[in-house]
């Protein structure tokens, strides 16, 4: 039995019944203080770090009489971010032991707030935890380590999923979960359900097998240039086309990339834009807000048009190396690019969205340009 001391985290209670895999009442816990030591935020995350810091105050809490399979769970769980245990001397005399940072790995920036943690990151963090727990005894904690990026950008997906505008007049029916298992994960994730649900009749469905390919939410934007009324497009090879064994593996796009956890979806499409073909915007327009597929996938895409000047020499190979970026931009008036789209020459979902939005709303953003164009000379 071993008695630990958290000041994180850990301290959020849901969370840390999900990484223990249990109901923390009944638990011995209790407030305690461990001194000559300060908690920080890290510069690399949001999540705490703890230092030696002479005259310092680490408040927290002391969980007592934890169990061998409850440490190894939370061995698991800390060893993703590279957290090991050491005994230290609390400030009423008590020993505990308590998840220090392996040396030199994080960098302390500001003193660190659990409630400020709670209101900003809280709910996702709790999604990955229930992900990185769901591993363990499977995985060991150097690959969920590795795997963690694509974890918390699946935990923001969630959190943003409870703020989606649409379903009205649709029904708001029960659906019941028999199992679910992760049949797959790495970069993606694939899960297996076992399900009933509501039907229209009112009685519920038998239990069917559904698969859903796990992703992230992606901001998309087609960069406009009202004045010289053209649209800049990124190529690049693509495996889906690859796997179909499509003849074409090389397709154009709009700017496109995934939301990261604790970014807007516009802030995305700035900073993807800038990424992809070296863009800035002067606004963003919102074109819709769509599954890629819901019948089987959980990519949840955030489309703009971004208005910005698109001179001739624009264009360009550009991209991330760390990411293995290989993208090519190209220059289409609007007339080429709905010749583009009318002749289906152009196969990806989002670009012929776009563009029949932006045939629709052309002579408005044209118009508007325009004045503003006039007014700033």
């Amino acid at each position: 039995m071993k008695d630990l001391f958290f000041y994180g985290t850990l301290r959020h209670l849901p969370l840390l019944e999900i990484v223990l895999g249990c109901d923390v009442q009944g638990l011995d816990l209790h407030e305690a203080t461990l001194g000559d030591h300060a908690i920080y935020g890290v510069a690399e995350g949001p999540f705490p770090t703890i230092v030696a810091e002479p005259g310092g105050r680490a408040d927290g809490v002391l969980l007592r009489g934890l169990t061998p399979e409850q440490v190894a769970r939370l061995d698991f769980y800390e060893g993703g971010f590279a957290y090991d245990l050491a005994l230290v001397r609390l400030a009423d005399g008590s020993s505990a032991e308590v998840y220090f940072p392996q040396p030199g790995l994080w960098h302390p920036a500001a003193p660190w707030s659990l409630a400020q943690w709670e209101r900003d990151w809280a709910a996702l963090s709790c999604h990955a935890a229930r992900e990185v727990m769901g591993y363990f005894g499977k995985r060991d904690r150097a690959e969920v380590a590795r795997m963690f990026p694509m974890i918390r950008a699946r935990a923001a997906a969630k959190v943003a999923a409870r703020q989606s505008r649409h379903g009205a007049g649709t029904l708001q029916g029960r659906v019941e979960i028999a199992s679910v298992e992760r049949v797959y994960a790495n970069f993606f994730a694939l899960d297996e359900y076992h399900l009933s649900h509501e039907r229209f009749d009112g009685s519920m469905s038998e239990t069917v097998e559904r698969a859903v390919f796990i992703g992230t939410d992606a901001a998309i934007v087609l960069p406009y240039d009202p004045g010289r009324d053209r649209v800049l497009l990124v190529e690049q090879m693509r495996m889906g086309p690859l796997a179909r064994g499509d003849r074409a593996l090389w397709h154009l796009e709009p700017v496109a990339g995934r939301v990261d956890p604790g970014e807007t979806p516009e802030q995305c499409a700035h900073r993807e834009a800038f990424e992809e073909a070296g863009l800035r915007f002067d606004r963003l327009e919102n074109i819709a807000e769509v599954y890629a597929s819901p019948g089987s996938a959980t990519d949840f895409f955030h489309i703009f048009l971004g208005l910005t000047d698109l001179p001739d020499d624009v264009t360009g190979i550009r991209g991330m190396d760390g990411e293995h970026e290989d993208i090519r931009s190209h220059l289409f008036d609007f007339e080429a690019l709905m010749e583009l789209c009318d002749a289906r020459e152009a196969a990806d979902a989002p670009l012929v969205l776009s563009a029949y939005w932006l045939a629709r709303h052309r002579e408005r953003l044209r118009l508007d340009w325009g004045k503003a164009t006039s007014e700033a000379s």
